[in-house]
């Protein structure tokens, strides 16, 4: 892609180790702009511990390096935005979802009321998402399919450079599912690499770029096609795994 001044991450030998054993072991990997890179495996195969080492929230070794398009590092620091499994947050809470846009993605002070301004900026951007009608509801009452989406808009304000999603669609119901799919397909074309933890086979098969089956170590990655049809596969998911 032309437009895109980060265009690779690099992932250059990733070891994590913890209380005497390893978590993830020597993981390398590339992911492109514009494209969804899927990260499956079984649960306990290190998907999400490799994602606190690319966020930093973990000591490890090895490198992450993001490259523009004649191969050198780039020379500012990325922006990360991330969307977690789960938000918790108490339904009797009065943080509404403007409290939360208005901590996460600005510098204006929490405990002071909201300029019309900043109102409207987080609006225009949450409406791309369709969440602009959430902003005055409390975080807690949030559906699961509404709290996905709220946590997408307020990752990607302001434009991220890398987009991490790990395991994005848990406890959503079909609807909700079919919605989030669908607005991250319109993230796809936009400058970013987006890494996705998914269970969900059947949609990385279809929509994925690229594929990482991952148990401690990478045991294959490639076009969804070609990782589906490995061993290796075959052996994680024995059932197939994709409706």
């Amino acid at each position: 892609m032309s437009g895109c001044g980060l265009h690779c991450l690099k992932i250059n030998h990733i070891t994590v180790k913890a209380g005497g054993n390893t978590l993830v072991e020597d993981v390398s990997l590339h992911a492109h702009c514009g494209e969804i890179t899927a990260l499956i495996g079984r649960n306990g195969a290190g998907k999400s511990t490799l994602f606190r080492a690319l966020l930093g929230e973990v000591p490890h070794s090895g490198e992450v390096v993001f490259t523009g398009h004649n191969g050198t590092p780039a020379k500012h620091k990325p922006r990360i935005g991330y969307v977690p499994q789960s938000l918790n947050l108490d339904e009797g809470s009065p943080a509404t979802v403007l409290d939360l846009a208005v901590a996460y993605t600005s510098r204006w002070p929490a405990f002071l009321p909201v300029p019309g301004k900043l109102r409207r900026d987080i609006a225009a951007h949450f409406d791309k998402f369709e969440a602009a009608d959430l902003l005055d509801k409390p975080a807690g009452r949030l559906s699961g399919g509404e709290r996905q989406r709220v946590l997408l808009a307020i990752a990607t304000r302001p434009h991220p450079d890398m987009l991490v999603l790990d395991e994005p669609v848990s406890g959503v119901d079909e609807a909700g599912l079919l919605r989030f799919y669908d607005l991250l397909e319109q993230l796809r074309q936009e400058d970013m690499v987006i890494l996705l933890i998914s269970h969900d086979l059947t949609y990385v098969r279809q929509h994925a770029d690229r594929v990482v089956l991952l148990d401690q170590r990478v045991l294959v990655k490639g076009a969804p096609d070609e990782v589906f049809a490995s061993p290796q596969f075959r052996q994680a998911f024995p059932k197939g795994g994709v409706r």
